[in-house]
């Protein structure tokens, strides 16, 4: 029995993983809230032994495993992506850890449709090891990025960003963590600005729209005395 109600207004998301998807579960859980502007419809994996289906078919939702290693190419493994997605109706795609590279067409095609979670504060530190580069240079400040998928590795106009401290004596593990907390409030909310039209693309960057700005607060880290 799906954990999501269906309504004429709520946009029918589809997530991508490959692997735990502690985002996908994030997603999922505020989803279940009938005020919600988004249903989660199913949940697709590029890797069969991804542990997140199994979660997601606990939570009720419909999953799908295709792996891109039985295809010869990456456009054949993307139309068979598209076919799934689009077969269930899916209006907006969330990426939650797929660890796959996209090519430019399938991105096209989901062009300000597809959105994905970053943990850093984008446009620095695309790629991988995030955590570990920021430590390296010593910034005081991390965080997590929403954004609109593109081409580019990591771009794409940005739909939501949160702000981490880093701790003195932070390793990689614990800034990581820290993080991911944050990403797991972060993303619903953002999901819920784009399902929602009060967060639409416009030119190449994120404009809002129904949406009170009522925090104007700067964060000082380490805090002013």
């Amino acid at each position: 029995m799906s954990t999501t109600s269906s309504g004429p207004d709520k946009k029918r998301v589809g997530i991508l993983i490959s692997g735990r998807g502690s985002n996908m579960v994030s997603l999922i859980e505020a989803a279940r809230a009938g005020d919600y502007p988004a249903e989660i419809v199913c949940v697709i994996s590029n890797r069969p032994e991804a542990a997140g289906l199994a979660r997601a078919e606990a939570l009720g939702i419909p999953t799908q495993a295709i792996d891109h290693k039985a295809f010869a190419s990456r456009e054949a493994f993307e139309v068979e992506l598209d076919r799934a997605l689009r077969g269930h109706g899916v209006e907006i795609v969330a990426c939650a850890g797929f660890m796959r590279k996209m090519t430019a067409g399938f991105v096209e095609g989901w062009r300000d449709a597809m959105i994905n979670i970053h943990p850093s504060l984008l446009p620095s530190y695309k790629g991988l090891h995030t955590h570990a580069r920021a430590l390296e240079d010593g910034v005081k400040i991390a965080g997590c990025t929403v954004h609109f998928v593109r081409p580019e590795l990591d771009s794409g106009p940005i739909i939501a960003q949160v702000a981490v401290p880093v701790l003195d004596g932070d390793s990689e593990d614990s800034l990581a963590a820290r993080i991911l907390e944050a990403e797991h409030r972060l993303y619903p909310h953002a999901l819920a600005m784009v399902a929602s039209g009060a967060a639409k693309v416009e030119g190449d960057r994120v404009a809002y729209r129904q949406f009170q700005i009522n925090q104007m607060n700067s964060l000082y880290w380490p805090p002013l005395s």
